[in-house]
């Protein structure tokens, strides 16, 4: 797939849940549903966390525009956690298919990206330069300073 389409995509997906974590902040209702803090009560959640789905998603969107294989990583797997959690409360809640369809597909989009960009190490998601943090392990050994 080419760079530029690869990259419309997570534009568009980071425009989605930008617009998402915007409507979880919003007091009232949206165009698009109900106000988030009655639908966050009607699931069995308290109203305030909206404000903490909304903030995760937020920043997922961001660090799905950042042109980097680590933090978009790092933007996917946090959607994923936030997703498996709307699909849980849609399964658990009975809600129409209607009205759940686009948690599960996004969740699987979400899954596709975040194997994607799946680190060849694991110390490619930490800090990359400077201190201690930089170094490989064992690289203090044999420095010499006794």
């Amino acid at each position: 797939m080419s760079k530029r389409l690869m990259t419309g995509l997570y534009w568009f997906l980071a425009f989605e849940f930008a617009l998402g974590a915007v409507t979880k902040y919003w007091p009232g209702d949206t165009i698009f549903s109900s106000a988030y803090s009655v639908k966050f009560v009607e699931w069995g959640y308290p109203s305030w966390m909206r404000f903490v789905v909304g903030a995760l998603e937020g920043a997922a969107a961001v660090l799905l525009v950042i042109p980097d294989k680590r933090t978009r990583f790092l933007g996917a797997t946090t959607l994923m956690f936030v997703l498996t959690g709307a699909v849980t409360t849609h399964i658990v809640n009975h809600d129409p298919a209607v009205e759940s369809w686009a948690a599960p597909t996004h969740l699987l989009i979400m899954g596709i990206l975040a194997l994607a960009n799946w680190p060849a190490d694991w110390r490619d998601l930490g800090p990359r330069a400077g201190g201690l943090a930089g170094r490989r392990p064992g690289a203090l050994r044999g420095s010499g300073s006794s």
